[in-house]
């Protein structure tokens, strides 16, 4: 079998490269997969996406979802072909130069870390609604010393974890949709038919015309974001390529059909302007169809969601960041592995930033955290197009130097690549033309541009001056 001539990465030692142990299963990469994009944005944010789109949310999710489908597709074919735990970073440094494998992977890391303080601060003011003697401050560091020491075991500890908590998530989306579905087709007691009244009802489709419908897609486009977890996750797996391959292809149908069979659901058994922003709509539908005590049965799924989010950040964050060490791009110190396999001082380092940001959500919620969520708010959009470029360089080097790797392929390359990278433009364009969505793309591309004046400045100093003699 030919071997690949892809470039590596920068040079790693050996001791740090077989570190990680494949302790994760493909159930846990595949759930994983599931969990990482259900969260707290679908259960509870799909509201505002509705209370903007009517029934037209349907179309909005459609339009993400497709947009999230050929990422993740993408992706699949580079990991499943080069298998890492620092995925997309990896493959952006093989395909761009150390530049972009530095940017990527710094943006990503800073995304999770900050978006892990939402979540534990969510999570704990939901904690302290049911135990109002616990103050929110001491839920929170419970949840963090949990979860930091579950990523600090073997990481098969962290796989079981994500799974079971994954599983509440899919077994209450499943509940819903079935439920729903017998009450659409008056299947339920005292239930009949409800026709399509409700979607043409109430102004029409899309009562709000395509605006609204582009004002879905910026509502929704971001809660598909936590996919690409499982090609972090799969590098630590016994036969990566596989696993990769197996998630990627069941992950994002699953997701599709859990998402728009939600919003398909909602909008035909109530009119569209009975939901409303910050509200579950889930709730509204569960309490119409007689589901008694819908608030806190929901509460409990939000509950699980927003801990699984925060498990799942912990552990690709510390991957990510491991990565960098590896590669050079980050101190040297964070390789240091546990007899368990756990990549110990990455963890820590990212639990520390972690609470930091936590303090700050908690201290000063309205301007420095707020400062420093716009400041991470449209990474993930970043980070989608520098996978979509990376695929455009390295699927050609792939075909001609590693063919049999290409066990996964892009559909219709390179066309359907540059269509994604389209729509990701046009997202751009819609944020900054929106006067509620301008400030993250305009600090999250301040943060992106420190990052690359760093990387240059990195490269600067690493290129050999004139005069210089190799020996």
């Amino acid at each position: 079998m030919s071997q690949t001539r892809i470039p590596p990465t920068a040079a790693v030692p050996e001791s740090a490269r077989k570190s990680l142990h494949q302790g994760l299963k493909q159930r846990h990469v595949a759930m994983l997969g599931l969990g990482g994009a259900i969260g707290a944005g679908l259960f509870v944010g799909s509201g505002g996406g509705i209370a903007v789109a009517g029934p037209g949310i349907i179309v909005s999710y459609l339009l993400a979802g497709a947009l999230a489908m050929l990422v993740m597709r993408m992706l699949g074919e580079m990991s499943s072909a080069m298998p890492s735990s620092g995925s997309f970073s990896v493959h952006a440094e093989r395909a761009l130069g150390r530049w972009a494998g530095f940017t990527v992977g710094w943006l990503y890391w800073l995304l999770l870390v900050v978006v892990l303080a939402v979540e534990a601060t969510a999570a704990a003011k939901i904690a302290n609604g049911w135990l109002p003697a616990v103050p929110p401050w001491a839920w929170v560091l419970l949840f963090i010393a949990l979860f930091t020491a579950s990523n600090l075991s073997a990481v098969r500890n962290f796989g079981e974890f994500e799974f079971w908590f994954a599983a509440v998530k899919v077994f209450a989306i499943v509940a819903f949709l079935v439920l729903s579905g017998l009450a659409v087709f008056g299947m339920l007691p005292d239930s009949k038919p409800v026709g399509l009244a409700n979607l043409t009802g109430h102004g029409g489709f899309l009562p709000n015309g395509w605006q609204g419908v582009v004002s879905g897609v910026l509502a929704v486009v971001f809660a598909f974001g936590g996919l690409e977890m499982l090609t972090i996750a799969a590098a630590e797996t016994d036969d990566p390529a596989r696993a990769v391959g197996r998630a990627v292809r069941t992950a994002v149908w699953r997701i599709l059909l859990f998402y728009i069979g939600s919003m398909l659901l909602m909008v035909t058994l109530l009119p569209w302007t009975s939901f409303k922003p910050g509200e579950s709509p889930y709730v509204a539908v569960l309490d119409a169809i007689g589901v008694g005590s819908a608030g806190q049965l929901m509460n409990v799924v939000v509950f699980a969601a927003l801990l699984s989010a925060l498990n799942a950040n912990l552990y690709s964050s510390s991957r990510m960041i491991f990565s960098l060490a590896e590669r050079g791009e980050a101190p040297q110190g964070l390789l240091k592995v546990s007899g368990s396999g756990a990549p110990q001082r990455a963890v820590l380092a990212s639990v520390a930033f972690g609470f930091v940001s936590v303090v700050l959500n908690l201290l000063w919620p309205e301007t420095v955290f707020m400062c420093m969520l716009n400041a991470v708010g449209a990474i993930l959009l970043f980070t989608w197009a520098l996978i979509a470029l990376s695929q455009l360089r390295l699927r050609r080097r792939l075909e001609h130097e590693a063919p049999e790797t290409l066990t996964l392929r892009m559909w219709c390359f390179p066309y359907l690549t540059w269509v994604a990278l389209a729509g990701m433009a046009v997202v751009l364009v819609l944020m900054l033309t929106d006067e509620g969505s301008r400030p993250q793309i305009l600090w999250s591309g301040g943060t992106t541009a420190v990052l690359l004046a760093v990387a240059w400045f990195r490269e600067r100093r690493a290129s050999p001056k004139p005069g210089d003699t190799d020996f």
